[in-house]
């Protein structure tokens, strides 16, 4: 057993219980991060800090919602916008945190393409980050089912169709994901559990692990520069902090984050109380009706891209082309073959591989939200054909690439 001396303060005794002083000297004060990196490595905080007000909005709505078919429309439309202090202001702070903390994963992903954050030791930095995405997804889409309007109805009918896997018709694996033939009370049940118990434990576990993942490897820097950690680490304690090319986490690379951070909520609270309507479809405000089908179904916008590579296809092709835009950018830091940890600007043919991957997505997401006819179904199909066409010429362009 461990020795214990008497404790002269609270702090002492946490402390000789619990390490205190240990984990913050390992997680923050002597937590390295580079001098030379942009606002746009506080997107992880403003991520962090976004997750936390979906929890404490979702809580107090949780207080109010009634996961039942005959009620849930009422409880969200009514009892919360109508009766519930307040219960308008937290409806909008979740969906508006809902729909923009795709947005800000979407900045963090490509942020992490561009710079090469996924190469030479932080594959599992980019493995947790993107299992981070498929967890928030999953949230995501679980609580869009919960108002059982019209859209949460038939977009859960839609997407619970695509595990039936086209001609292999498994249909016994839609209906016990569905627990009956279509979306009912065990439906609404299954995905009131998973939003609001098993995915939000996942994504704690995987943010922890995506933290940790960081600590032996660091964080990558804007000009891919290869830092001595420990050297630099080693100047800043003996205070050559101008010198060292080196900050700690706390308090100084963290009072950058703040400043980033106030400056989104600013946004945040704007879309909150003058634009919160754009996080809510307006089909989605018609009570959920078996029998009437809306005459155009969509996913949110941040599925658009994903949905738009299965739709000009045939079932099956669209499927195993779905599939594999799902699994690939998993794959990224094995696909990539070049030697160079630099941005995408000093990288020749990847700059514009990067370039065309991010305008292809977004007229993925732009097509994806239209209905597929004319002139947009064929825009439609060659976006999808690029963007499959982009991954499998990837190892080629990168291996052709030389050592900077």
């Amino acid at each position: 057993m461990a020795h214990f001396t008497k404790a002269t303060s609270l702090h002492d005794w946490l402390n000789q219980r619990m390490g205190i002083d240990t984990v913050r000297r390992v997680m923050a004060t002597e937590y390295w991060i580079p001098k030379n990196i942009n606002f746009l490595w506080a997107m992880g905080m403003v991520l962090a800090i976004t997750f936390g007000l979906l929890l404490i909005s979702g809580i107090f709505l949780l207080m109010y919602y009634q996961p039942n078919v005959n009620l849930a429309f009422d409880s969200v439309n009514y009892t919360i916008m109508q009766e519930v202090g307040y219960g308008w202001l937290w409806r909008h702070v979740h969906g508006v945190a809902a729909s923009v903390v795709f947005l800000i994963i979407y900045i963090h992903m490509f942020t992490g393409i561009y710079y090469g954050s996924y190469k030479q030791g932080r594959e599992m930095i980019w493995i947790s980050g993107m299992l981070l995405f498929v967890a928030f997804s999953a949230e995501a889409f679980s609580g869009y089912m919960l108002p059982w309007g019209q859209m949460s109805y038939w977009a859960g009918m839609v997407i619970t169709n695509l595990f039936s896997g086209g001609s292999l018709h498994a249909d016994g694996l839609v209906e016990w994901i569905r627990g009956d033939y279509v979306p009912a009370q065990a439906f609404l049940n299954r995905f009131f559990m998973l939003h609001v118990l098993l995915i939000p434990l996942a994504i704690l576990g995987l943010i922890g692990l995506h933290f940790g993942a960081l600590r032996i490897p660091h964080v990558n820097n804007q000009d891919g520069e290869e830092i001595d950690f420990e050297a630099e680490a080693a100047k800043y304690k003996a205070g050559d902090k101008a010198g060292s090319k080196v900050i700690a986490f706390v308090n100084d690379f963290m009072s950058k984050d703040m400043m980033v951070v106030g400056i989104y909520l600013i946004f945040f609270f704007y879309l909150v109380f003058y634009h919160y309507d754009f996080a809510m479809d307006p089909v989605n405000f018609d009570p959920a009706d078996g029998l009437k089908t809306p005459a155009h179904i969509y996913p949110e916008w941040y599925f658009l891209w994903s949905y738009e590579i299965l739709r000009p296809f045939s079932t099956d092709v669209g499927l195993i082309a779905f599939a594999f835009a799902q699994v690939i950018f998993v794959l990224l830091p094995f696909l990539d073959r070049s030697p160079n940890t630099i941005p995408a600007s000093r990288r020749g043919l990847f700059k514009y591989w990067f370039w065309a991957m991010l305008i292809d997505m977004i007229v993925l997401t732009a097509m994806g939200k239209v209905p597929p006819s004319g002139i947009f179904s064929t825009i439609g199909l060659y976006a999808a054909l690029t963007f499959i066409g982009l991954w499998i010429a990837l190892p080629f362009i990168t291996k052709m690439e030389k050592k900077a």
